[in-house]
Formats: structure tokens, C-alpha cells, sequence
């Protein structure tokens, strides 16, 4: 009894290593906690571009990878684009900001 206790113990506990180890993060992947934050971030972004009165939320796309946000699409001027980029930097849990936006 106490040997299948036993064994029952480090099974599960091999087990719950696994499951971490399998849920981190390398340098191409996210973990499922960073994808799960990237996502709440490119929301965040989203909402605060679409609240700008002065920026076109449906030519601007967000994407957001370990707290990096990339904007691209098309905007109508420079000082739109200038515009977009402070917005999604005020967001907190982005990093950086790669304004990929094309002025048209």
C-alpha cells in the first residue's frame, strides 16, 4: 500500500512537471499565460485607437507578441500615424511599439 502511495506521488508529480514545462515560453513561442496577456493587450490597444476621434480604427491593425505591439495599415497622415503609436504606448503591459503604419 504505502509503495503505491508512493509511486501515485511521483507520477503525479512528474506529471505536473510535464505540464509546466510544456506551457513555457521559448524564444519563438509564447507560454499560454504571455499569449492570454498579448491578447488582452491588443484590446487594449484597439479600444484606445478606436476611442482617438482623430484615427480610423478600421485601417489600423494591432498585434501584439511578449508585450511588443505592432501597428500596421493605412492612415491619412503623418501626425495620424505619430498619433497611433502614443496611444498604444500609453497602454500598460506594452513594451515597445514597431509603428508600421503607411501613410497614404
Amino acid at each position: 500500500m504505502i509503495k503505491a502511495h508512493r509511486f501515485l506521488s511521483y507520477l503525479v508529480c512528474v506529471l505536473m512537471m510535464a505540464v509546466f514545462v510544456g506551457c513555457a515560453s521559448t524564444d519563438k513561442q509564447e507560454s499560454t499565460g504571455q499569449f492570454f496577456d498579448d491578447s488582452v493587450i491588443t484590446t487594449k490597444v484597439k479600444a484606445a485607437v478606436f476611442n482617438e476621434p482623430s484615427l480610423k480604427v478600421l485601417q489600423i491593425n494591432v498585434e501584439t507578441y511578449k508585450g511588443e505591439v505592432q501597428l500596421s495599415g493605412f492612415v491619412d497622415s503623418a501626425d495620424s500615424a505619430r498619433k497611433a503609436g502614443e496611444v498604444a504606448a500609453k497602454i500598460s503591459g506594452v513594451k515597445s511599439v514597431r509603428n508600421n503604419l503607411v501613410v497614404r
